[in-house]
């Protein structure tokens, strides 16, 4: 019987944001990896898991704060969609407030998050979908197969991502959340977002009033 992923999302220290873990066997990646590394360097090792990559929907430091340092620990990629590398290091000030390290020019940098569809780990296929409007780069990440779309914070159960931050744009996000709409993904696809409780596409057709 063939291996399936497992999609966890964890809640790390200070809780604040959704992160995705993606396992299968002993291999694993991270979606937006926040909180500390070394609280993710003690999950995963417990777990006894290889992290084999970090991919990041948007460049928020709520969604990325432990990627650089876990990209040093385990020498392993970082990815980001490369127009948000410019906000960076605009977000080290939420940084300071949640009691994090700034992450700087000195840290490992991300890699340029490119093609359409990307091979997160062997056998596992996520299409990359461009979402930009809540940020300049932001993207989701589909995994048809398993019927899963990880959605960062383009949209929510019921609302939408801010689009008064750096980059962010309103008429930009309604084209981005009208692409997803227009996928036409099944009803039962679950939905992970940035913050929040899960939904799946069904309820956003029917409650998301953006959805659309």
């Amino acid at each position: 019987m063939p291996m399936r992923p497992e999609f966890d999302v964890i809640h790390m220290p200070p809780e604040n944001t959704n992160s995705v873990l993606v396992s299968m066997g002993g291999d694993c990646v991270i979606f937006d990896a926040w909180g500390r590394a070394d609280d993710w360097v003690r999950l995963l090792d417990g777990r006894g898991l290889r992290l084999r990559a970090i991919y990041t929907t948007h460049g928020h430091p709520d969604h990325f704060s432990a990627a650089p340092f876990l990209a040093a620990h385990y020498n392993v990629p970082w990815f980001l969609a490369t127009p948000d590398d410019e906000i960076i290091p605009w977000g080290n000030s939420l940084l300071d407030y949640f009691g994090l390290p700034h992450v700087t020019d000195d840290n490992v940098a991300p890699t340029p998050l490119v093609g359409r569809e990307i091979t997160v780990l062997p056998e596992l296929i996520a299409a990359v979908v461009p979402a930009p409007g809540h940020s300049p780069g932001g993207v989701m990440f589909h995994f048809a197969g398993e019927k899963v779309l990880i959605s960062g914070d383009t949209i929510f159960a019921d609302s939408v991502g801010r689009w008064d931050l750096p980059g962010g744009d309103l008429n930009t996000l309604r084209t981005s959340i009208a692409r997803v709409a227009a996928m036409n993904l099944p009803d039962d696809t679950r939905v992970i977002h940035g913050h929040g409780p899960d939904s799946t596409i069904g309820g956003l057709r029917r409650y998301n009033p953006y959805f659309k």
